[in-house]
Parts: C-alpha cells; sequence; structure tokens
C-alpha cells in the first residue's frame, strides 16, 4: 500500500470513529487484559488479533484502508518469556499481513496486560461520516450479529467447551470481518452515515442518530442475527437479543443510503436492510408482534 500523505488536507476532530488529522484516519483502540482479554480464555494470538480487528475496524468504518500503526504494550510482569515472544509475533505477523507498517511504540510493565494502538488509514474517496445519514435513506448491516456477544454470554456461564456453539466463541476471541468493506461502500459511491458495530447495535443506532440529526426505525424480524447465536439462545433460554442489540465486539458496519438490498448488489455491495432513516430525533424498533419499542444505547460501557 502506498503510504504517502494523504494529498488532501482534510480535517476532523473526536466523535466518529476516527479523526482525521491532516488527510489521515486516525483511530485508536486499546485492549485490557482482564476487561477486553483473557489469556485463560483465548490464546495470546487470538487476543493480539482482536484488537487489531478493533483497530482495523474504525478505519474501515470512514471508508478507508489502514497503513500504519504505532504501538504500545504494557507487560503483565506474570506472563513469561514465551508469552511474551507470541505476543510480539503476533502484532509483527497481524500488521504484516494487512500491508501495514508499524512505525514506532512504547513497552512498559504492570501487574496488567495492556495493549494500545494508534492506526492511520487513508480514505479511499470522501469518507464515511456518522453524521451521513439522511431521511429517506434504508438503514443497513452488512453481516449477521450477535456471534461475540454469544460467544461472551457462554465463557461468563461456563458454556465454552459446547461443540455445538463453537462458532460463536471463535468470534468473541478473535472475529473475522470483511476489512475491505468500508472502502468498498466508497467505490459504490455510498455517501450515507457509518459507524461500526464496536458497542453494541443499540449504542451504534443512536451514535448515528445523533450524529446525524434524525431518527432511526428498525424492524426485529429484518435483524440478521448470527445462526449461532439464534443456537445458543434456544438451546438454553436466553433472549437473543441480548446478543444482537445489547452485545458488542461484532465489528461489523452499520450504514445508510438511498439503496436498496439489491441496487447495492449491482453495485458489488451484500448487505442486510434492517430499517429506515426518518425525521426526527432518537430509535425506535418495530418488534416482531407489531408493537413500537424505544431503543435506548444499552450496548458495552467502557466506565
Amino acid at each position: 500500500m502506498d503510504k504517502a500523505s494523504p494529498s488532501e488536507r482534510l480535517w476532523l476532530g473526536a466523535g466518529d470513529d476516527c479523526a482525521i488529522f491532516d488527510g489521515w484516519l486516525v483511530t485508536k483502540d486499546m485492549s485490557a487484559e482482564n476487561s477486553h482479554f483473557r489469556l485463560d480464555w483465548s490464546s495470546p494470538e487470538q487476543a493480539v488479533e482482536k484488537c487489531i480487528v478493533s483497530n482495523v475496524s474504525d478505519i474501515s468504518a470512514m471508508g478507508g484502508e489502514a497503513a500504519l500503526a504505532l504501538l504500545g504494550i504494557c507487560v503483565n510482569k506474570n506472563w513469561d518469556a514465551s508469552v511474551r515472544a507470541r505476543i510480539a509475533e503476533a502484532f509483527s505477523k497481524g500488521f504484516s499481513k494487512r500491508g501495514i507498517s508499524l512505525i514506532g511504540g512504547d513497552i512498559v510493565s504492570a501487574d496488567e496486560g495492556l495493549f494500545s494502538i494508534t492506526m492511520l488509514g487513508r480514505a479511499v474517496g470522501k469518507p464515511l461520516l456518522r453524521s451521513g445519514a439522511k431521511p429517506g435513506e434504508t438503514v443497513f448491516v452488512s453481516s449477521p450479529i450477535g456471534a461475540s456477544g454469544a460467544g461472551l454470554w457462554a465463557f461468563l456461564h461456563g458454556k465454552q467447551e459446547d461443540a455445538e456453539i463453537q462458532d460463536v466463541v471463535s468470534e468473541h476471541l478473535c472475529p473475522k470481518i470483511d476489512e475491505k468493506f468500508g472502502a468498498n461502500l466508497v467505490h459504490a459511491g455510498i455517501s450515507g452515515g457509518c459507524v461500526d458495530l464496536s458497542d453494541g447495535l443499540s449504542s451504534e443506532l443512536n451514535h448515528l442518530a445523533l450524529s446525524s440529526g434524525v431518527k432511526i426505525r428498525i424492524e426485529e424480524s429484518k435483524i440478521p442475527v448470527h445462526p449461532g447465536a439464534v443456537r445458543l439462545s434456544e438451546k438454553y433460554g436466553v433472549d437473543v437479543r441480548e446478543f444482537w442489540l445489547r452485545g458488542g465486539e461484532d465489528y461489523r458496519l452499520l450504514f445508510t443510503s438511498d439503496d436498496t438490498e439489491e441496487t447495492l448488489r449491482e453495485k458489488g455491495v451484500s448487505a442486510y436492510a434492517v430499517g429506515h432513516v426518518l425525521e426526527g430525533s432518537g430509535v425506535e424498533m418495530i418488534s416482531r408482534t407489531g408493537s413500537v419499542e424505544r431503543i435506548c444505547a444499552a450496548g458495552w460501557s467502557h466506565l
């Protein structure tokens, strides 16, 4: 990937998935031990990959491709030499396979581990923004959601060894996403609002509505729920909404467009229409029973 500075001098401050600094898309996402990852649950390689994905997803949500990274690692004093070496190698391979150049960073040590990435990317066209949603547009989700939330539930309830739900367990530990999806939206001429689903659908819908000054209405029956989340829900009697509406770390994209599913496919983009953008404010959902529910932000909280 070309690492030359962007030709356009664009600027955008805090409040979106990335800032735009002198034309660069810039994001910073951290991953804290025992909060975002646990090495008694995941391998060092999975923990590293998840941290990288969370940053790349932010770049994608703005219609860009990751190019450069600064890496900070707080080493847990109790990690042995093997774990430290595996983490270092995982970051090296994770950046390299994506064409991301590691240009600097820092290493410290403390009682718990922490990964901190500052990532820079280049927009492939006009950046996608949370403030871009317009009344009359359709709301889309890039792919099925709820897997990571279901996987977390499995760990918290001691069901992570269940062979029938290993797909959601794996998705929670090491999410696999279409990292070029946002760039593909820009290439397809999409210019609506966009945000990544890191903190849960309920939270990100509200971010999109508030930033764009619009009302969003979704339909529960149209939500593409990951089949593994449905399977877990049915087996253990858990409300599947806990996974797709209030769960986080799916790292799919939520976006708006004046297209339909069919016209998007004609442009080479596959996505699921889940609702519409309206005049007004807030977020509401038409439930499967036909009732209208107000949707408040109830996803992941960092505090």
